[in-house]
């Protein structure tokens, strides 16, 4: 079973742009990394509102993830353009047995 979530946040209007340029870095950065199954931004409905879809081999792949010199500082730019904190959803398979 994979290590799935999506992940809701608000963007500080004034940091869309950036916003958006580092999310599109990230998912370049991403698809490299061992262990991602999938990893995608998309924009909500609400204005200023975003998320990131994660699909990961395990837990494992997704601290990996979170620690690598090339995502962090992206990472880190990414936050700054947050308005407030993220909300993660975890997703589980329907059939937990595969």
């Amino acid at each position: 079973m994979a290590y799935s979530f999506l992940s809701r946040f608000r963007i500080k209007a004034v940091r869309e742009m950036d916003f958006i340029a580092l999310a599109k870095q990230m998912e370049g950065l991403v698809e490299r990394e061992p262990g991602t199954l999938a990893f995608k931004f998309f924009r909500l409905e609400e204005p200023q509102m975003f998320a990131v879809y994660e699909s990961f081999v395990d837990e494992a792949a997704d601290k990996a993830h979170m620690e690598t010199d090339h995502g962090k500082p992206v990472i880190e730019q990414m936050i700054g353009c947050m308005d407030g904190s993220y909300h993660r959803e975890m997703l589980y398979d329907l059939d937990p047995t595969t």
